[in-house]
């Protein structure tokens, strides 16, 4: 029986001709990454294990980002640790403030991650890698604290189950609506411990930010990680971001699956996911009348400059509904800066949006974006437990950034394809 992608990589690492799932092995890792919540922790236990120095500082990044800029004294004196701690050991990789961006957004596009490679982040969402061919999953602090130490990780071996993607998706549905319909579909523990391995010609129709958004919400299936085969669209990326060699694993013909999915990208429409759980979701044509307070546009999900591009195109010339709060996170300072000279903050500005500088805070409840009781926003981010973004008596509901931008627009739940009548009515009942 031939391996998956995820157990080429494995057992690449590992030394070991295969692997099989369910087999623990020890595999050394390409990247250790924590931010400014789990890297305190790590570093604390890192002391206890007594080795001065980390494995290799170029193989260990730490990014402040979730409650950056600091929002109170405990957040500052958390980043003055772990800051301090990277300049005592040399890690080349620390970013904060001004250079800085979402951990899962700046990695990529710093070239810190390819294809072929394993990383470990204590951070749940860095899954979000395997968009690039990288097998990359969440662990805890006390498991990055040792791989910072030694550089391996204990891993046992996933499953895999197959999602091949086949069609065109239409104008107006995303990467962000794809995998908020899987996860509907299978649920949040569908992929409970598994490798999601997405395959199928459709795959060539997503761009490289549908794909790590989709990578991104892996977790939110329980899967252990989600993974894309190496395509053109994969090394002109890497060929741009990162510059030293990798290698491209593709599955045997006859890998193991526990489970095969078919998904016709063509029939599936804009997708929202109602609270409080990301599997709840409905299409937009099921939504009915939900209005809403917030609309969040950004996140390690949805922060990327095509998001932004698609949110400026529907927001252009138009302002948000009175009273809507819009908030708008590009992931990192070089998509802010790149959106500041396509124009796209200037559009946002004038449509009444409130543009910060990257940061995590909103998407966890953090800062910058905090819902009261009895709130409801619309958030391009990846969860929606119960008071993630605030009071545990208000509301998010996930939804891409073309429906996002839609929906500020209108003030309720708003599908970008039905705009104009919406807003045309809107505007009659009011005169």
């Amino acid at each position: 029986m031939g391996m998956t992608m995820t157990q080429k990589i494995l057992a690449a690492h590992a030394g070991k001709q295969e692997v099989r799932a369910g087999q623990l092995i020890l595999a050394e890792v390409d990247m250790v990454l924590g931010n400014d919540i789990t890297a305190p922790v790590a570093v604390r236990e890192f002391e206890k294990i007594g080795i001065d120095k980390v494995f290799d500082t170029a193989k260990v990044a730490i990014v402040p980002d979730h409650f950056t800029p600091n929002k109170d004294i405990k957040s500052a004196e958390q980043c003055k640790m772990i800051r301090e701690f990277s300049k005592r050991q040399g890690i080349e990789h620390y970013f904060e403030i001004g250079e800085m961006g979402i951990e899962h957004a700046l990695l990529p596009e710093k070239g810190l991650v390819a294809a072929g490679e394993v990383v470990i982040g204590a951070d749940s969402h860095t899954c979000t890698y395997g968009a690039l061919g990288a097998f990359s999953t969440g662990v805890g602090s006390t498991d990055m604290a040792a791989g910072m130490a030694v550089g391996k990780a204990w891993f046992k071996v996933p499953p895999a189950i197959k999602f091949t993607l086949t069609g065109k998706p239409s104008q107006w549905v995303s990467g962000k609506d794809i995998i908020l319909h899987i996860i509907g579909m299978i649920g949040v523990d569908g992929a409970l411990y598994s490798s999601m391995e997405f395959a199928g010609d459709g795959i060539a129709h997503l761009s490289m930010d549908d794909r790590f958004t989709m990578a991104n919400m892996a977790i939110e299936a329980g899967a252990k990680n989600g993974i894309f085969p190496v395509d053109h669209k994969t090394i002109s990326y890497l060929a741009e971001h990162a510059d030293r060699s990798y290698t491209a694993y593709a599955p045997d013909d006859d890998a193991e699956y526990v489970r095969e999915y078919v998904i016709d990208l063509a029939s599936l429409r804009p997708t929202v996911s109602f609270p409080h759980l990301p599997d709840n979701t409905r299409t937009i044509d099921e939504v009915g009348d939900v209005p809403i307070d917030q609309v969040v546009i950004g996140s390690c999900t949805n922060g990327r400059i095509e998001d932004l591009r698609i949110a400026a195109s529907i927001l252009k010339g138009r302002k948000a509904a009175k009273g809507m709060r819009l908030i708008i996170f590009p992931a990192t300072q070089k998509i802010w800066k790149q959106a500041l000279q396509e124009g796209l903050l200037e559009i946002f500005v004038d449509a009444g949006a409130a543009v910060s500088t990257p940061t995590c805070g909103p998407c966890l409840g953090g800062h910058m974006g905090i819902l009261a009781e009895g709130e409801r926003a619309v958030a391009t981010t990846n969860r929606n437990f119960v008071g993630r973004m605030g009071h545990p008596k208000s509301e998010v509901y996930l939804a891409s950034p073309a429906v996002a931008a839609a929906s500020a627009l209108t003030g309720k739940i708003t599908g970008p394809d039905a705009l104009d009548h919406t807003i045309g009515r809107n505007q009659a009942d009011e005169s």
